[in-house]
């Protein structure tokens, strides 16, 4: 701790570290010209940085170098309960990996704070239009997951400074905006700004209150966890000044599908933004969330916001304590992270996007930075002669619309205007579609209390958009079973079927089994499309019914102005609200008694929880990085849900070929997210996503066929891929996979690097890695090397024959040789870059991965 900078802040009983002393100390009159971001990492260095080191740390900040590492040091770590589970679930493994080699288990704990919010469990099973729908849902839910919640339940006691939150309550990111982030902490009398990483890509969504806070994958949350710091180099912090006002009738879903395009374009992988300018004068704090939210769909790893007056008018009316909130503000205008003090902030790279040029728009289909303007359906051939049969659905039905996620239900603009689109389709008489699956899903109580107190929830409900839970649904996967009669329409028929969904993700695959494609959209557009009925409608433009006295109803006849939102938000959005809902809820108090066994009492017949295999087998076993066979043979923007899929599991894969075997019933398989628990049931999803293609397997045209397949070698033997796997890992084969650009994008899913590495795959070679994925690799002892610019698979005319070996001394950064060698005989020397970025990522790597990097510290007394 660098004391001499510790001074008090005025008119409080607080201190703070002064940073504008200690980065003008180096280089006078900097201060001013330093970002937000570098201004809050320059605090935590100040603050938490060795003396010897601060010097160096700091003017890597001022001077935009980015030759050294430097440590940084979140607040805290959040988790949903899928992988805040598997990271549990590996520190218990991990305590007892300890207690086998004579240390104290009960000391393995978290030493930051953690906070675990159960929602990612509940699959719609019930949709909105049965009034019982939340109870019947959470009764399925609890039984389906009774061996996940009796660990969860478990770890409340066990470990220290882990809080639960249980299931019912809303959404990760959802609470944390509303309640969890203070903004300013205080801990032991200092005041800082607060920070944290979260298990989950959209942790982002905090950053609109000008809170860093980066999603990361489990195992890099684990090492936070346990008290390591994060180690980084300064990030390429991007300036996007918006500019322009918003048109009438336009939603932040509309603002933020058009900016993630934008942003697309303009490569801003990995990078930290901040959003200022006039236009975001103009963005309530809700809509700022909803831009910070998509931030993984645009690429960047944070999206930040400054503190200004909005930020305090949010935290008033979300119920935070006053004496909070005149914290935040007196601590933000007097350390210079207050909007004003940010003037002068120097960028080296500034984007301008004018939010005057955003029309009403959609994303998709499977891409959320595919946007096309809704009057532009027609021209891009998504919307088509619109046939309804007698009773029959028309192509491009839409199957599921789902008014869900932290993305939109975090803003009340957006829920407002779709429960005012319902009042006004209700007046005028029109209905859902029968095939629709509808449901409302809310990532916070409060939006039901304050929908409730604007009589807009009966109007909901009435067109089938009923509560049926408080969690992540459907845009995690989560939508549930179809009504039988639809579903074998849909397979009979071979139709074109559709969701749409006001969420942030729509991959291929992702939503329901059979939704072929998906779209996003603002939550009064979801309410439109069931009434529309399918996507080939032109939702401008078209006759979604006829009212009583027999006129034609368009979209523009049911659409809210802006004007009767906010008057609605106004009247019904209150304090008191937020303060009934999370008051309760945050009360918490855990009884750490010496009568908790400090080891888990595993399950032996569990298919939910299932003791870590990573001190055993093969990942016992040194990896040679020699004589790799391929096991894929990949393309571009492969996702995690390509490497792990979330959603339902089927009767016909492998992993359900395996809980079938394990006893449990086909209507109990729940998702692939739920087991992830269980490396046995979650080595199973490894590469089990339908829409896989591998340029391995092949027909006869020499195409790519499309699926879960495999190629084992040297026979040639196309299989599915479990059964390859499962053969490579008998003859304990070394695999490497080859792939294009973007590889790993997605959500922070550390399965999917945790399933490649228990296969036996050593190294991944790629034009580019996802910055999340990539360190889930490195945490799981899984090496990325990445192709110089102009080489990669197909320059190299790689079919999967070949083997490979990685030659050279492993570095941060530095160049090593991936040997092809051919089946003719012909061996080829290609140059790859390291991208074990860090000395902390070397030293990761060369231990095996994040767990057996503690536990050798561990037992060496060095943590």
């Amino acid at each position: 701790m660098n004391t001499q900078f510790r001074k008090t802040l005025p008119n409080t009983n607080l201190d703070f570290f002064d940073t504008r002393e200690a980065v003008e100390a180096i280089k006078p009159s900097s201060y001013d010209t330093l970002p937000y971001t570098s201004r809050v990492l320059a605090e935590n260095l100040v603050r938490r940085c060795t003396p010897e080191t601060l010097t160096d740390s700091l003017t890597q900040i001022i001077e935009r170098r980015r030759d050294l590492d430097f440590p940084w040091f979140p607040a805290r770590v959040v988790c949903h309960d899928i992988l805040g589970q598997t990271a549990l679930v590996d520190l218990a493994g991990l305590r007892d990996a300890i207690a086998e080699k004579g240390g104290d288990p009960s000391k393995v704990n978290p030493v930051v704070p953690t906070q675990l919010i159960v929602d990612h469990s509940l699959a719609v099973e019930y949709g909105g239009f049965d009034k019982d729908a939340f109870e019947k849902n959470r009764a399925v839910e609890d039984r389906r997951n009774e061996d996940r919640f009796h660990f969860i339940n478990w770890t409340k006691t066990a470990f220290k400074n882990v809080d639960v939150i249980p299931p019912g309550n809303g959404i990760l990111h959802q609470i944390n905006l509303e309640k969890m982030s203070p903004v300013v902490q205080v801990r032991d009398g200092v005041a800082f700004p607060d920070t944290l990483v979260g298990t989950d890509s959209h942790t982002p969504h905090v950053d609109a209150l000008g809170v860093i806070a980066i999603g990361v994958g489990g195992l890099e949350a684990e090492s936070v966890m346990l008290g390591r710091a994060s180690y980084m180099r300064l990030p390429d912090i991007v300036g996007v000044e918006l500019v322009g006002q918003r048109k009438p009738g336009i939603t932040a879903t509309d603002i933020v599908l058009a900016i993630t395009e934008f942003l697309r374009k303009e490569r801003v992988v990995s990078a930290y933004l901040e959003f200022f300018g006039e236009g975001t004068k103009s963005l309530s704090l809700g809509d700022r969330a909803t831009i910070s939210n998509m931030t993984p769909e645009y690429g960047a790893t944070a999206a930040m916001f400054y503190i200004d007056e909005k930020t305090i008018d949010y935290l008033r009316i979300t119920g935070r304590d006053e004496e909070q909130v005149k914290l935040v503000e007196h601590y933000a205008k007097h350390t210079g992270l207050w909007a004003d003090s940010l003037v002068n902030a120097q960028y080296e790279r500034v984007l301008k996007f004018d939010l005057s040029t955003v029309t009403r728009n959609l994303a998709g289909p499977s891409n959320p930075h595919r946007r096309v303007a809704t009057s532009e359906l027609a021209a891009q051939g998504i919307v088509k002669d619109y046939v309804e049969e007698d009773g029959k659905m028309p192509d491009g039905a839409v199957i599921i619309a789902a008014i869900t996620s932290c993305t939109n239900t975090s803003n009340p603009r957006n829920v407002v205007a779709a429960g005012l689109l319902a009042r006004n389709a209700n007046a005028k008489g029109l209905t859902r579609k029968p095939w629709v699956k509808t449901s409302f899903a809310p990532g916070s109580k409060v939006v039901k209390s304050y929908m409730e107190d604007a009589n807009l929830l009966p109007e909901l409900e009435q067109l089938g958009f009923g509560v049926v839970a408080f969690a992540c649904t459907t845009c995690n996967g989560m939508s549930g079973a179809l009504d039988p009669v639809i579903q074998q329409e849909v397979i009979d028929r071979d139709l074109y079927a559709t969701a749409v969904l006001s969420g942030n993700r729509n991959f291929d695959g992702r939503i329901h089994p059979y939704a072929k494609q998906a779209f996003l959209a603002s939550p009064p557009l979801v309410v439109a499309y069931a009434i529309a009925g399918s996507v080939r409608f032109d939702i401008e433009t078209g006759v979604l019914g006829y009212d009583q006295a027999g006129q034609a109803v368009t979209l523009k006849d049911i659409w809210p102005s802006d004007e009767e939102i906010d008057a609605v938000i106004a009247k019904s959005v209150k304090p008191e609200q937020f303060r009934a809902i999370y008051d309760p809820m945050f009360d918490l108090s855990v009884d750490y008694g010496d009568h908790i066994n400090p080891l888990y009492d595993w399950r032996p017949m569990s298919t939910y929880i299932r003791r870590p295999p990573y001190w055993e087998g093969a990942l016992a076993a040194p990896r040679t990085l020699t004589g790799m066979r391929p096991l894929a043979v990949l393309g571009d923007n492969i996702t995690t849900d390509h490497l792990s899929p979330s959603n339902a599991i089927m009767m016909d894969s492998a992993a359900g070929e395996y809980l079938h075997k394990m006893g449990l019933p086909e209507d109990d398989f729940n998702s692939y997210a739920t087991h992830r628990g269980d490396h046995l049931t979650a080595r199973r999803a490894t590469f089990a996503n339908p829409k896989l293609f591998n340029e391995m397997v092949r027909d006869e045209a020499g195409n790519v066929k499309q699926g879960s397949l495999a190629r084992i070698e040297p026979e040639g033997q196309v299989t599915r891929m479990w059964e390859a796997i499962e053969t490579y890992m008998e003859r304990k084969q070394p695999l490497i996979i080859v792939a294009g650009a973007d590889y790993g994008q997605g959500s922070s899913r550390d399965w999917a690097a945790k399933g490649v590495r228990l296969a036996g795959v050593e190294a991944i070679v790629a034009e580019g890695f996802e910055r999340i994925h990539r360190t889930n690799l490195i945490g799981m002892g899984v090496l990325p090397l990445e192709f110089k610019p102009g080489t990669n698979r197909l320059t190299l005319e790689l079919d999967g024959t070949e083997t490979y070996d990685v030659k050279g001394e492993r570095l941060p950064g530095t160049t090593l040789t991936l040997i092809v060698n051919r089946r003719n005989g012909e061996r080829i020397e290609v140059p790859v870059t390291c991208r074990l970025d860090t000395a902390e990522e070397v030293s990761i790597y060369e231990a095996g991965g994040v767990l057996q990097r503690f536990a050798q510290d561990f037992l060496e007394g060095n943590v």
